[in-house]
């Protein structure tokens, strides 16, 4: 009878062992799926943030494209409209695209190059 007991108790480990690691797994690969894809995501978000400057072309989320004239801290005033006369401020997380100006892509380039040389 001692037998059938200790038996019985080392399947129920055995099975209790590998529910845990199953759940581990699952887990792990609800993590490489959706957390660090959001994560990596919400980095780079911040980066294009805090490399805002002052005459970048944004884009918000409610589909405005502007200029960005005056940076705060978490504040952006953004220009719109072709007479210059709508600037209107918002939240830096409302900016979902930054374009560079031309000149200033230009500038960089001539930069890079003439080290280059």
């Amino acid at each position: 009878m001692g037998l059938l007991l200790t038996s019985a108790e080392g399947a129920s480990t055995t099975s209790i062992i590998s529910m845990v690691l199953v759940y581990a797994a699952v887990i792990g690969v609800f993590y490489f799926l959706f957390m660090r894809p959001q994560r990596k995501e919400q980095k780079q978000k911040a980066q294009v943030l805090a490399a805002l400057a002052v005459g970048d072309s944004v884009r918000t989320t409610g589909g405005f494209i502007g200029t960005v004239i005056d940076i705060n801290d978490d504040m952006v005033i953004v220009e719109f409209g072709n007479n210059k006369n709508c600037r209107i401020p918002m939240v830096k997380e409302a900016i979902v695209e930054v374009e560079k100006p031309e000149d200033a892509v230009a500038t960089t380039s001539d930069t890079s190059d003439s080290k280059k040389k």
